[in-house]
């Protein structure tokens, strides 16, 4: 892929992307090419600059009930958080938490006792019954044909198996042996059920882009479970709807919470394309050993918040020396960028990445 020569002209801002989470909005560039367009460059290895995620399309639809009850709405209804919690698309019961922004399960009280009485406990989601037809209509302009739209989706398989089991419950059901069958079981089936909701999705919302998968595995300083846990547990069924997804052309995002360096090998073996990881993670150690096979979401090094614009600049060339390498490209990992380190990162990027592998 030919991509142009840097020209300083596309320095000039031409609007502000909307900010997210209480987040400022990010300035958008006179930029050569589409947000769309240098998205699928970057997700095929040939970027044209660095990406971050708040430059992507963001979409969780109000006909998916989990992003009700999770308090998690960002489409054309522009639902307030507040205004979340209820059930599920299982029944499940889920309590709005205001000082944590999000939604929980109250605790004590484990819908499951047992991994082995989901067989006849557990009630599947009719999602042909969901009114798709009217939340198009309420959302025909929401997607931009010009942005990269990712829809974002919460509770991924241990994040399911935690919403009936509690915690404790879920993670020894991983290592019973009395229940493990039955957990593989029930992945199975809920990767059925994830595969045929996003099929609906794609063929309602055919300006999705890709899909960005919730499933935590960590703790702050250590993954959950083990490697092997994981090999054998969960990458086979996340591995059949990330193969799905890309079958549709689409790509895969990896929301994954927790010190989980350990976990990038089986990432890897489930299909994902990118991670962005949290600050307790070595994000620069993980784009070194991993970013050949899955783009990393690269933590820059702490920058005084009183730094000057030189030394914002120097930080910024820095860093895009270190990790926009067009052999083996990465994704900027953060959410607040000092206006001359964005500046010239988008600048010395654009320079890195045009050069000829």
């Amino acid at each position: 892929m030919s991509i142009p020569e840097f020209d300083p002209k596309e320095l000039e801002v031409k609007s502000t992307a909307p900010g997210m989470f209480g987040m400022p909005g990010a300035p958008v560039y006179n930029t050569p090419v589409s947000m769309k367009e240098a998205a699928i460059a970057t997700y095929k290895r040939h970027p044209i600059w660095q990406l971050s995620s708040r430059e992507l399309g963001f979409f969780t639809p109000m006909i998916y009930p989990d992003n009700v009850a999770r308090a998690f709405v960002f489409d054309a209804h522009h639902m307030p958080a507040a205004e979340g919690g209820g059930k599920d698309m299982f029944g499940i019961e889920w309590e709005y938490v205001p000082s944590a922004g999000g939604s929980m399960v109250r605790p004590g009280k484990p819908f499951l006792s047992d991994a082995n009485e989901w067989y006849t406990k557990v009630i599947w989601p009719d999602i042909d019954k969901w009114d798709w037809e009217g939340d198009v209509k309420v959302n025909a302009d929401y997607l931009s044909i010009d942005s990269f739209n990712v829809c974002s989706m919460l509770n991924g398989w241990f994040e399911r198996l935690i919403s009936f089991m509690d915690f404790e419950g879920a993670i020894m059901a991983l290592f019973d042996e009395d229940q493990k069958d039955a957990v593989n079981d029930f992945f199975e089936k809920l990767t059925d059920l994830y595969i045929r909701i996003y099929d609906k999705l794609l063929t309602y919302y055919p300006r999705i882009d890709g899909f960005n998968i919730h499933d935590d595995w960590g703790s702050q300083k250590e993954t959950f479970f083990s490697p092997a846990v994981v090999a054998e547990m969960l990458v086979p069924h996340i591995r059949r709807l990330t193969d799905f997804v890309h079958s549709k052309g689409k790509i895969c995002d990896f929301h994954c919470c927790g010190q989980n360096l350990k976990q990038i090998p089986n990432m890897i073996a489930c299909g994902w394309d990118s991670w962005s990881g949290q600050p307790m993670n070595d994000t620069q150690k993980a784009y070194e050993l991993y970013g050949d096979k899955i783009l990393i979401g690269v933590i820059p090094d702490a920058m005084d918040p009183a730094a000057s614009e030189d030394e914002q600049r120097a930080a910024a060339r820095a860093y895009a020396d270190k990790f926009c390498r067009p052999d083996k490209p990465s994704i900027f990992n953060g959410f607040i960028i000092a206006p001359f380190f964005r500046e010239e990162l988008y600048k010395q990027s654009r320079i890195n990445y045009a050069k000829k592998v």
